[in-house]
């Protein structure tokens, strides 16, 4: 026999597989006594305290940031590229909402972000 932990949708399960021979009739299943779950990620860094403007960037869809063309402080006029979001093997600009300054970045080049994840802020 073998023993196996397997991860289904988030719940973890302890499996044993028998080996050898088959008697042509399939045992009767066991229910798997659930394991523990892992630790959960950690939650994604936010802008420090106070640097929260009052519009939000949001993520259209889940994906990995390339880039950041914007800074804290920069104005940026409706339209502008603030951000570079691949998803899908398609790089997609995420741009101003409304014209403002940047009140807060809080994503970095690499993070995978989820959709509707504040990305940035603006005043």
């Amino acid at each position: 026999m073998k023993n196996y932990t397997i991860t289904v949708n988030g719940n973890v399960y302890e499996v044993t597989v028998e080996e050898g021979a088959s008697t042509g009739a399939a045992p009767a299943p066991r229910a798997a006594a659930p394991v523990a779950p892992k630790a959960a990620p950690a939650a994604p860094k936010a802008a420090p305290a106070g640097t929260q403007g009052s519009v939000t960037v949001a993520a259209p869809m889940p994906g990995k940031i390339l880039g950041v063309k914007a800074s804290v402080g920069q104005a940026v006029k409706k339209g502008e590229v603030m951000l570079i979001l691949e998803a899908m093997k398609m790089e997609n600009e995420i741009v101003a909402p409304s014209d403002g300054t940047v009140a807060s970045i809080n994503v970095s080049v690499g993070d995978a972000v989820e959709a509707g994840a504040t990305l940035a802020t603006l005043n």
